[in-house]
């Protein structure tokens, strides 16, 4: 797996929906002992959970079935996204992001969000917005 400042290096991450990042942020840090690896805005916080990681987002999902979701990084982004076609299922075209990331969504056949990113380039959080630990809890996740 290529390497991403941007992304944890987890393979398989959840993503996780509140209705206010900062507190949740907080919360996991403090109860469960999580630490803050990287804030975007005020709307997602990138926890290190041990050797894993735990996505924080604000969404405003109401279905409890979108409320969470399941990011997976792979190494080819084209061919599984063939694969899924092929299968006959529906999904975003994959997209390339400023974070170094291509990444396409799939909801599966219970309504569960998938999203699956492979790192097309290793780029400083802070060369797009994202900003290193804080004020969250926890020390910095800067690697």
């Amino acid at each position: 797996m290529r390497v991403n400042r941007s992304m944890p290096a987890s393979a398989v991450i959840p993503v996780l929906d509140y209705a206010d990042v900062a507190e949740a942020a907080a919360w996991l840090c403090a109860v469960f002992g999580f630490t803050v690896r990287l804030r975007i805005g005020d709307h997602r916080v990138q926890l290190n959970a041990g050797a894993g990681a735990v996505v924080v987002t604000r969404s405003g999902a109401r279905d409890p079935a979108q409320m969470s979701a399941v990011m997976v990084r792979v190494e080819d982004a084209a061919g599984l996204y063939a694969r899924i076609l092929a299968a006959q299922v529906a999904c975003s075209a994959p997209v390339d992001h400023p974070y170094g990331e291509r990444q396409f969504a799939v909801t599966d056949l219970a309504g569960h969000q998938w999203t699956f990113s492979q790192t097309i380039a290793d780029v400083a959080p802070e060369d797009w917005g994202g900003n290193w630990g804080g004020d969250w809890g926890g020390e910095s996740g800067r690697p």
